[in-house]
């Protein structure tokens, strides 16, 4: 560790790559349209390595990844990190084993946070798939994706967020006309769980359209 830096920049390296990786194949799905989306892992106890602001996600490099503390603070950078690391720190802060959040803004993500938006949440009903989900056993039983109202102001919705967390299990939730959050103990279940929610989301969307 540099003794010069308050983490493992090693390990901020490490973390680094597997962002990259994993978010250009989220990008070539067409999951991050115009430099939005924005993703990050827990880096230790106290900081998370997260994407800067404003950056195309389908050509990130090491310098596109920076360091925030859980109050969502810049450490040992002069970058921006974006307007939403809120969102992903109180996740870290709250849950020691949460490792990994994404938050994608695909077609699909975003038409059904506007369809779905007046209910307040997404059910999902009967899928096999919602065994996808951590600690999900069985297709039987109801599971209620949130849909939170769009707002600028990061402390309120993730006010919003943390009163619905008191309530149960969540393994990510949408924001009216804008897209998905998931996350996860590594980068492989957090993706897990996306890619559980954009199947789960089509196919409600798809219905809808058969009736």
């Amino acid at each position: 560790m540099d003794a010069s830096l308050p983490y493992d920049a090693q390990h901020l390296r490490h973390l680094a790559g597997e962002i990259i990786t994993n978010v250009r194949e989220l990008s070539l799905a067409g999951w991050t349209p115009a430099t939005s989306s924005n993703f990050s892992r827990r880096l230790d106890e106290k900081h998370a390595a997260i994407t800067v602001s404003g950056r195309d996600k389908g050509r990130l490099t090491e310098a596109d990844i920076m360091v925030v503390d859980f109050d969502g603070n810049a450490v040992g950078s002069e970058h921006r990190p974006s307007a939403e690391t809120l969102l992903h720190t109180q996740l870290y802060k709250r849950f020691p084993d949460i490792g990994c959040v994404l938050h994608t803004h695909s077609k699909t993500q975003t038409v059904a946070s506007r369809l779905y938006a007046p209910q307040g949440h997404v059910r999902f009903d009967g899928y096999e798939l919602q065994k996808a989900f951590a600690g999900n056993t069985t297709h039987e039983g109801v599971m209620d994706v949130p849909v939170f109202p769009n707002t600028q102001h990061m402390p309120t919705l993730a006010a919003q967020v943390d009163a619905l967390l008191d309530k149960g299990p969540m393994w990510g939730y949408l924001i009216d006309g804008h897209g998905l959050y998931a996350w996860g103990r590594d980068m492989a279940e957090a993706r897990r769980h996306l890619e559980a929610f954009e199947f789960l989301l089509g196919c409600e969307l798809e219905l809808r359209t058969l009736k």
